[in-house]
């Protein structure tokens, strides 16, 4: 049975708030809004916890409870 890990497309820092999207383009994390929003200094500490599931098993219907 094939499962697809994927990974997050957005995060945003517990610390100083900065917000980032990943661009597939570039294969990199950006600034969501284009402006540099944070600390520069900032140790970013991502809000990427316990609730996301990097697998993605295609063989179950995500939106059945």
């Amino acid at each position: 049975m094939p499962v697809r890990i994927r990974h997050p497309t957005e995060r945003t820092c517990e610390r100083c708030g900065r917000e980032e999207r990943f661009d597939e383009t570039t294969g990199s994390w950006i600034v969501a809004d284009g402006d540099a929003v944070g600390g520069v200094y900032c140790i970013h500490e991502w809000d990427i916890n316990g609730s996301f599931v990097p697998f993605e098993d295609p063989n179950h219907d995500s939106t059945s409870a």
